[in-house]
């Protein structure tokens, strides 16, 4: 009885050591504190929603599982990383749909087979690929086996970039100009913008939507409604949401302008009077955001040559201070570089991020480093 009873009891230890080095299961709202989001999003009743390409949240847990409870408008793609940075490739790609889904974003058997049985901690970075017009994401919950911990910050550089299809990443994975666009191919992450972000070591923020310019949207699909309309706004797809950029714990160290290859397209472009009142209303949007003197860098495309003269002139028009601007030549890079209806693709993003980083190190002061553009 003696021996049976001390068996027992070194069971029950050992039981509740085995218990001590588990993490007790914990679900949290999607607003939680100990999440990082960034880009614009709208907090309301403990969930996160938002819609514009490449809002991305940050995640920190102990645990061998990790999933969200969300619900989608349409249907949205997302890269994942776990334990690594933002890279060009992350680790995996989910799709949120429908309402109120139940998404294994790491299930516990991929957990233990990639890291053993032992729950460790993991940052994880959730990063929308699509645009708004995909359809809009509502996270209401993250659940894990474990624990949540809190999520690294926002980095000390943070860049907005304002723009149209090329911000998106539409078509940034194909490799054939005549492929029709797919939004499992639009990637965000392959962006001109995204990989200025990693070089600088930066976040970055995108408020950029497909066919949208200036003063006149691809061949006139949508009149009197503009990107200096859009920008003011929460949503990409909803105007009743007025973004408070006062009201947000980021503030950019500089934005950038890449707009106006759908105002010259289709063989047309908009009077040059209403392209600069357009334009100098966008830059005072940003100044009213960020203050007079935040750094502002304008692109001109490629497409052609008239776009560098309309937007220097409303650059120099304007009279603001610490506004610059830019302008690409057709042989920023080739037709084999181009993707899928002919927008650039990931090698020509990358040429692109080459051509604009000495603006931005020139403007804000960073140093520029002999590591690549990826």
């Amino acid at each position: 009885m003696k021996h049976i009873r001390i068996t027992i009891l070194a069971a029950a230890f050992a039981t509740a050591l085995s218990s001590l080095s588990l993490p007790a299961a914990e679900t949290v709202k999607a607003d939680d504190s100990r999440l990082v989001y960034v880009g614009r999003t709208l907090r309301q009743e403990g969930k996160v929603s938002f819609d514009w390409s490449a809002v991305y949240v940050r995640i920190r847990f102990q645990g061998n599982s990790l999933s969200t409870r969300v619900s989608d408008s349409r249907k949205n793609y997302y890269n994942v990383w776990i334990d690594r940075p933002m890279s060009e490739e992350p680790d995996k790609i989910i799709s949120t749909f429908g309402k109120d889904s139940l998404i294994d974003i790491f299930s516990p058997s991929q957990m233990k087979a990639r890291f053993g049985k032992k729950p460790l901690v993991h940052d994880v970075v959730i990063m929308k690929r699509t645009e708004g017009e995909q359809g809009k994401t509502t996270f209401a919950s993250f659940s894990t086996d474990g624990d949540f911990l809190q999520a690294e910050g926002l980095k000390d550089r943070l860049i907005e970039f304002v723009g149209d299809s090329y911000t998106c990443g539409y078509g940034s994975e194909n490799s054939v100009a005549s492929d029709p666009f797919k939004p499992e191919t639009e990637n965000s992450n392959k962006t001109y913008a995204a990989c200025l972000a990693r070089y600088f070591g930066a976040d970055f923020i995108d408020v950029a939507h497909s066919g949208m310019g200036i003063a006149r949207n691809y061949a006139d699909h949508v009149r009197n409604y503009y990107m200096p309309d859009r920008y003011l706004h929460t949503f990409d797809e909803d105007s009743t949401a007025t973004w408070n950029a006062r009201a947000e714990v980021f503030r950019p160290d500089i934005t950038l302008i890449y707009l106006c290859t759908n105002d010259f397209s289709t063989r047309r472009q908009p009077s040059l009077g209403s392209f600069k009142a357009n334009y100098i209303r966008l830059l005072k949007s940003i100044k009213e955001n960020y203050g007079e003197d935040h750094p502002i860098l304008c692109i001109a495309g490629k497409n052609d040559y008239q776009m560098s003269e309309y937007v220097h002139a409303a650059v120099i028009e304007s009279g603001l201070k610490n506004v610059s601007w830019m302008a690409f030549s057709p042989e920023i890079y080739s037709m084999d570089e181009m993707g899928a209806s002919a927008h650039p693709n990931y090698a020509a993003h990358i040429k692109k991020a080459y051509a604009i980083a000495p603006y931005i190190a020139t403007m804000t002061g960073w140093q520029m480093t002999s590591t690549p553009i990826r």
